[in-house]
């Protein structure tokens, strides 16, 4: 497998993206970051990713990872989450492709962050059910069982007192309401508690930007389960989808 390849990672508010060193698991280069074009249109997006690509591969050669906030399924996004509705139903792959002149590999940026900590970060040769939950613009989750992907769990959509639930609990809910840590941590609670006891998880890994500050929130939870924070921390979706484009290329081979 080659050793370097590009992971792009698209949100709600920004795109983030790397070269990344495939078989360490971390960047290889700077991380660009840039502003998610205003209402998350597909063509927008495309172009923005493509003006990225061309600062990160100029020979053009890198297989390129690109996860992003919807269900992917057969290189289709089936959902949109903080980005154009007209994401529902796309050949997403066929868009990318189109627009960066090459194959890519699109899939969940959940699933994207939750591979990389699989394989490089906190739930590395772990064992059992492991849950990683993004806390961002929304709350992304990914699931493995013995370190097997189960793909587009969107648990962060879970129905909780009768709301979309990551309208109360992600990040961006803490900044648009100016809550502190403990307020914050309260709705947390809710809605770890309420994934402990629909899963019975054996570990839940907690990623995002966030993560970065796990210790003013992380001990505030009260829950059967062990909860850790990410070790590739707001990287991980990068790192992720440049892994897991890289063994997608090697398997066409």
């Amino acid at each position: 497998m080659r050793r370097k390849a590009i992971g792009i990672d698209i949100g709600g508010t920004g795109i983030k993206a790397a070269l990344v060193d495939t078989k360490k698991g971390s960047l290889a280069s700077e991380r660009i970051r840039i502003e998610t074009p205003a209402g998350g249109e597909p063509e927008a997006i495309a172009a923005a990713c493509a003006q990225i690509v061309e600062q990160l591969d100029e020979k053009g050669n890198r297989a390129i990872g690109i996860c992003f906030p919807a269900v992917v399924k057969h290189g289709h996004t089936q959902s949109a989450a903080n980005v154009s509705k007209r994401w529902i139903g796309l050949d997403a792959h066929e868009l990318f492709s189109h627009s960066l002149k090459r194959q890519v590999h699109v899939l969940n940026d959940a699933d994207a962050a939750g591979v990389a900590e699989l394989n490089f970060g906190a739930g590395k040769n772990k064992d059992g059910l492991v849950i990683m939950a993004t806390l961002g613009t929304g709350i992304g989750t990914a699931i493995f069982y013995d370190g097997k992907l189960i793909p587009n769990a969107e648990l962060g959509h879970l129905e909780i007192d009768g709301v979309d639930y990551e309208t109360r609990a992600a990040y961006s809910a803490m900044e648009r309401e100016n809550l502190n840590f403990e307020e914050w941590a309260k709705r947390l609670q809710t809605y770890f508690s309420h994934l402990e006891n629909l899963l019975v998880p054996d570990l839940i890994i907690v990623g995002g930007g966030i993560s970065k500050q796990s210790e003013k929130f992380l001990p505030l939870l009260n829950l059967k389960t062990a909860i850790i924070p990410a070790q590739t921390k707001n990287s991980a979706g990068i790192i992720g989808a440049a892994y897991l484009a890289n063994k997608a290329l090697e398997r066409k081979r």
